[in-house]
């Protein structure tokens, strides 16, 4: 076995990474109160080529230092924009004809294993505060809601975490179906 260097894994330049077509996936976050968060989640979009983040509220913005140490350069790639308001940013992606789902514990809910995109549909997704969740006029605002399936003791995963699961999982659907 061995270990492959930066060489070998023929990463993008930022310039060919904007060049590329994105996966039809937003990620919206909902007034999020940790910079580190904010750029492990820009490091997600840029592993798997989303189209975009919306920050909301609180959510800190690039050049925000906390942002710039997990992100490690994806803010350089990914396009993001600021909107104040999380539930302005939920009405006008769905004016754009995004289909929008809230990543919350709710009832009714889908089960993450059992959402099925459609590879012709656009999807965004909002990812809440560490502590109080997507904000309740966004969330009413939303197609639905899916959550992630837990086990353990806790009630919540770090919402960075739960973003990269959920991206996973959906791009992972995108793409089996696209081929």
């Amino acid at each position: 076995m061995e270990k492959l260097s930066m060489d070998a894994l023929h990463r993008l330049s930022v310039d060919d990474f904007r060049q590329q077509d994105k996966m039809p996936v937003v990620l919206v976050l909902d007034n999020l109160r940790s910079g580190l968060n904010t750029g492990s989640v820009f490091r997600t979009a840029d592993a798997f080529l989303l189209q975009k983040i919306v920050l909301c509220g609180i959510t800190a913005q690039p050049p925000h230092r906390e942002i710039l140490k997990t992100a490690l350069g994806s803010t350089e790639s990914v396009h993001w924009e600021y909107l104040e308001n999380t539930a302005d940013a939920v009405r006008a992606l769905k004016e754009q004809g995004f289909r929008v789902y809230a990543i919350e514990q709710t009832n009714p809910k889908t089960w993450l294993q059992d959402f099925e995109p459609q590879a012709a549909e656009k999807y965004a997704f909002v990812l809440g505060n560490e502590v109080d969740g997507v904000e309740e006029e966004a969330l009413a605002l939303c197609d639905g809601t899916i959550e992630i399936p837990q086990f353990g003791t806790k009630h919540s995963l770090n919402v960075a975490v739960a973003a990269g699961i959920v991206v996973w999982e959906v791009v992972r659907k995108i793409k089996a179906k696209s081929s």
